[in-house]
């Protein structure tokens, strides 16, 4: 394991499941010297994650939050920078891939503006208050996790590939604004073997098969191991990578020239 992040602080946001809780985990393994896990409801996993994190070697801190709210943003980027020490790197991992929605005939109102507020205006907001920060103190990275939807779309849901696409203007936007004190990136995985993708009713019925069989890579990962590659985009070894975006997917959404 290399230890590319000695003595730096990192957040990450909906880090009490899932991938969210395997980044912040590797975040630690590589030397993090304090690792704050945010969540919203998952309170329960939020401690089995800060529990992992303690084993690792790091510091680790919950804070509870709804990304939707700037009131609890501003909340939590002030605890983040005044009482916690400051974040030297911020995961916006905190999404909503309309999970319980198998087609876009199911689409609502409600699911749209759901999608939109946490992938759209949560994200927005946590890089605007959170990196205003960073600038204004000694700089750092902030990943965005993504997803190839910004690339193929999503017929199953096309809010989804709405709210992901809106963040590579989010992210181009703020790299330019803060730099060169701040680098930020989309890291844009694709199909991970998560509780969530492995509880949806499609992908018990064949989805995975079909996925399995068009990614050249010949496996679908689980998110542990998607973490470092996802974590590089926040390392030194991306000095020069900002404003830009990086898929992960085994070579299923392949593009050409």
């Amino acid at each position: 394991m290399q230890r590319r992040f000695e003595g730096r602080n990192f957040m990450v946001t909906g880090a009490g499941t899932g991938f969210g809780a395997e980044l912040a985990v590797r975040a630690a393994q590589e030397g993090a010297a304090q690792v704050l896990i945010h969540y919203r409801a998952s309170a329960e996993g939020a401690q089995r994650t800060a529990e992992r994190v303690r084993e690792a070697g790091a510091q680790a801190e919950l804070i509870q939050g709804d990304i939707t709210s700037w009131d609890d943003i501003k909340r939590m980027a002030q605890h983040a920078f005044t009482q916690f020490g400051g974040v030297d790197v911020l995961i916006n991992n905190v999404g909503d891939m309309a999970s319980g929605q198998a087609s876009w005939s199911e689409v609502t109102e409600e699911a749209i503006d759901h999608v939109l507020a946490v992938d759209i205006k949560g994200t927005m907001l946590m890089v605007h208050e959170f990196g205003q920060r960073m600038h204004e103190r000694d700089g750092g990275a902030i990943v965005n996790i993504g997803s190839t939807v910004i690339v193929r779309g999503s017929p199953r849901a096309p809010q989804y590939a709405a709210g992901k696409y809106g963040l590579l203007g989010i992210t181009k936007s703020y790299a330019k604004a803060l730099a060169p004190k701040v680098r930020i990136n989309v890291f844009a995985p694709g199909f991970m073997e998560t509780e969530a993708v492995l509880a949806r009713p499609e992908w018990k019925s064949g989805r995975r098969e079909q996925i399995l069989a068009g990614t050249p890579a010949g496996k679908i990962p689980g998110p542990a191991e998607m973490t470092g590659a996802a974590l590089f985009l926040a390392s030194d070894d991306a000095h020069h990578i900002t404003g830009s975006y990086m898929i992960a997917d085994g070579g299923y959404s392949m593009l050409g020239a």
